[in-house]
C-alpha cells in the first residue's frame, strides 16, 4: 500500500488528480493493475486515501508548529504565525497533495465522510489558537459588528466550543475569514501568483497573515525581534 501511495503521490504532480489512474500507478510502481486493485479497487478510493494522508500530514505539522511555540512560551499571535508557516512549508514540499486538497475540484468524484475528521484538523488548529486568544484576553474588540445574526452552521460553533459572548459574537465568521484568507494566500503563492508582485514571497506571507489576523482582532509579530 505505502508503495501505491507514494507513487500516486508523484503521479500527482505529473499528471494531476484529474488524470490520476489504477493503471498510471501500477504502470509507475512496476505493478500489475490487478495488484492495485486488490488494495484500491477504484481510483476514487485511492483518491481518499491520498486526501487523508494530506489532510492528517498538514494538520499534523501545525499541531507540531504550535505545540513548539507554546513549549517556547509564545502568545497567540506568535502562534499562528508559526502553525501558518508550517503550512506553508508543507505546502511547498507537496504540491501535489496541496493541490489535490485546494485546487480544483476532480471531475466525477465527491469524497467521502472519512475525509471530514482529516480535513477539520487545520481549522481545529486556528479555531485553538483565536479561542485561547479570546480567553486570555490577547484579542482587540471590533470596531463594529458585521452582523445581527449567525451566518454559521452548527459544526462551526461546535469546532471554536460555542458562541462568545459580545462584543466577540462575530468572532467565528472572521475566523472562517482568517481561515480562507491563510488558503488563498497558500493558493496564490503555491500556483505562483505572486512572484511578480512582491520581492520576498516568504516576508509578504508573514505580512498577509499579520493583515489577515487583525480581522479577528488578533496581533502577529511581523519580524523575528517581536516573536
Amino acid at each position: 500500500m505505502d508503495v501505491m501511495k507514494a507513487t500516486a503521490r508523484q503521479l500527482l504532480v505529473k499528471l494531476g488528480a484529474g488524470n490520476l489512474s489504477l493503471e498510471a500507478v501500477a504502470s509507475e510502481a512496476g505493478l500489475t493493475e490487478a495488484e492495485v486493485e486488490a488494495v484500491f479497487p477504484t481510483r476514487d478510493e485511492l483518491l481518499t486515501a491520498l486526501l487523508i494522508d494530506a489532510y492528517n500530514a498538514s494538520g499534523e505539522a501545525m499541531e507540531e508548529a504550535d505545540r513548539a511555540a507554546r513549549e517556547a512560551g509564545a502568545g497567540a499571535g506568535a502562534r499562528l504565525l508559526a502553525v501558518t508557516r508550517a503550512l506553508r512549508a508543507w505546502s511547498f514540499e507537496n504540491p501535489g497533495e496541496f493541490t489535490l486538497v485546494y485546487g480544483s475540484p476532480v471531475p466525477g468524484y465527491h469524497a467521502p465522510m472519512d475525509t471530514v475528521p482529516p480535513a477539520s484538523r487545520t481549522p481545529a488548529v486556528l479555531a485553538g489558537i483565536v479561542r485561547s486568544a479570546l480567553e486570555a484576553g490577547e484579542l482587540t474588540p471590533p470596531k463594529r459588528p458585521l452582523t445581527g445574526q449567525s451566518l454559521l452552521l452548527p459544526e462551526a460553533v461546535q469546532l471554536f466550543g460555542g458562541v462568545p459572548e459580545a462584543p466577540y459574537a462575530d468572532l467565528i465568521e472572521r475566523g472562517i475569514v482568517l481561515w480562507s484568507s491563510l488558503v488563498g494566500l497558500l493558493v496564490f503563492q503555491v500556483f505562483s501568483r505572486t512572484h511578480d508582485s512582491v520581492r520576498d514571497e516568504s516576508a509578504y506571507f508573514d505580512f498577509a497573515i499579520a493583515v489577515a489576523a487583525e480581522g479577528v482582532g488578533l496581533e502577529v509579530p511581523f519580524n523575528e525581534n517581536e516573536l
